[in-house]
């Protein structure tokens, strides 16, 4: 048998100490008036006793009901109709974890939204630079073309191609915003297909062997893989990704540094790609956001490097996109070492 409330014990135990005492009266009442009828006496205790029931059941449910929902409302902690949808209730122990879930959960909301905000102002300021600087290049080589200098074949020439660079470098940062905007939304399809891996990251090497040269940097494999290793994927996009990664070591490797890939087996169906360097390294503190938009451990010195500062986003929401994961380890001074998961074709 299910327990009573204790709203229904209360009353119960109320309802019946009233109507003992009421009952008492009456019988001495009836005593003194020397006409005692027990069936008068039994159907008047009955009566009393349902009376004070319902009475006491109804007042006190609305009393203290009406002030606990008068608090929440203060409060905000609960929305009117959730009180609503479920009976009326005065159980104190119900009322309090009512009261405590909506609190915590309001507060987890509120953390969240500090949190975004903090998120929100962080990324609109990077992104308010990261536009600043190409802008003012292009709109100050133009003005001063305006000013004069374009009479000047030689100036004209040489600052037209700056103020290109400018704007080919905002065309270039919006573009990586557009390609991560729709990867989030799931606006961007995949065209998966089989190739092999070893051959794309040989592809991409040979893409990036001059600009590895220019800081004596050497890109290679781990080991010499004389077999095809094919996996099931976007070509084009992991092509990206392995770019993405490589170019990012080369910025940050030492000089006659190394820029390593190996390609091991995960478990049956998966492989896992590793881009391993040298260089620089990254701080422990750095590691949990060096996949946001625009952040940079070096707030100052990386700028030089160029790039859109989207590089790592977009590696990871192409990895995500393939439903795989990406991971990194990294120790100042050291080296980095990314490594991603793909699907290989059994």
């Amino acid at each position: 048998m299910q327990k009573l409330k204790k709203t229904y014990k209360f009353a119960i135990r109320t309802s019946l100490f009233i109507t003992i005492i009421q009952t008492l009266l009456l019988s001495v009442f009836l005593y003194i008036e020397d006409s005692l009828n027990y069936l008068l006496l039994l159907a008047f205790a009955a009566i009393s006793y349902i009376v004070c029931f319902l009475i006491i059941q109804y007042r006190v449910e609305r009393f203290i009901y009406r002030r606990v929902k008068k608090i929440y409302d203060d409060l905000t902690l609960l929305e009117s109709t959730s009180l609503t949808k479920q009976p009326i209730t005065t159980d104190m122990a119900r009322l309090t974890r009512e009261i405590d879930r909506y609190a915590k959960d309001k507060k987890l909301e509120i953390e969240t939204l500090k949190v975004r905000e903090e998120y929100r102002k962080e990324f609109i300021g990077n992104v308010s630079h990261e536009l600043k600087t190409p802008l003012f290049t292009v709109q100050g080589y133009l003005l001063t073309l305006i000013d004069g200098a374009i009479e000047d074949k030689k100036i004209r020439t040489k600052y037209l191609n700056r103020a290109n660079k400018g704007v080919e470098r905002l065309i270039y940062i919006v573009k990586d915003l557009d390609m991560i905007t729709k990867l989030e939304v799931g606006d961007l399809s995949l065209n998966i297909e089989s190739f092999d891996i070893v051959e794309l990251v040989t592809g991409v090497f040979e893409l990036l062997e001059m600009k590895a040269a220019k800081k004596k940097i050497t890109l290679t494999f781990d080991m010499d893989y004389p077999n095809p290793i094919i996996v099931h994927a976007d070509k084009e996009r992991i092509q990206q990704v392995l770019t993405n990664l490589i170019v990012n070591s080369i910025k940050y490797g030492r000089e006659k540094g190394t820029t390593e890939v190996s390609i091991e087996n995960l478990i049956k169906n998966k492989v896992i790609v590793r881009v391993t360097d040298n260089g620089e390294g990254i701080a422990q503190e750095h590691l949990s956001r060096i996949f946001e938009r625009f952040f940079r451990v070096d707030k100052s010195g990386s700028r030089k490097e160029g790039g859109s500062g989207l590089g790592l986003s977009i590696v990871k929401h192409i990895i995500e996109a393939h439903d795989e994961r990406i991971y990194i380890e990294s120790e100042l001074g050291v080296g980095s070492e990314f490594s991603f998961s793909l699907e290989k074709l059994e």
